[in-house]
């Protein structure tokens, strides 16, 4: 699948996650079997199982995330927020760990 064949592909799936968040991630999860790697729908996947109660398949797509962006801080972010919604909180604090490092901000 070419690559703006996959952004069409998220695009149609985005524009009903306000309206039908299952069609919503149906979709997403029909374009990763296509392209597996694509970084955005594992983001947005990671988020919206969160918010439907499936923690681990929320971490699974955030941990993807860090696999194919590693050298993005943000998305160690991303990662430490969905451990922190899932009650994960040591795993949080070390990816946000991790997230302030990459950024030279190691704080406390």
């Amino acid at each position: 699948m070419a690559q703006s064949e996959a952004a069409r592909l998220y695009d149609e799936a985005q524009q009903l996650k306000s309206t039908d968040l299952d069609g919503c991630i149906s979709k997403l999860q029909a374009l990763l079997e296509e392209h597996e790697d694509h970084v955005q729908t594992h983001m947005a996947l990671a988020v919206y199982q969160q918010k439907q109660g499936r923690p681990e398949e929320a971490i699974r797509h955030a941990m993807r995330v860090t696999e194919l962006e590693p050298d993005d801080a943000f998305s160690f972010t991303q990662l430490s927020v969905i451990y922190m919604r899932c009650g994960k909180i040591f795993e949080a604090e070390e990816a946000m760990a991790k997230a302030r490092m990459m950024q030279g901000n190691p704080g406390h």
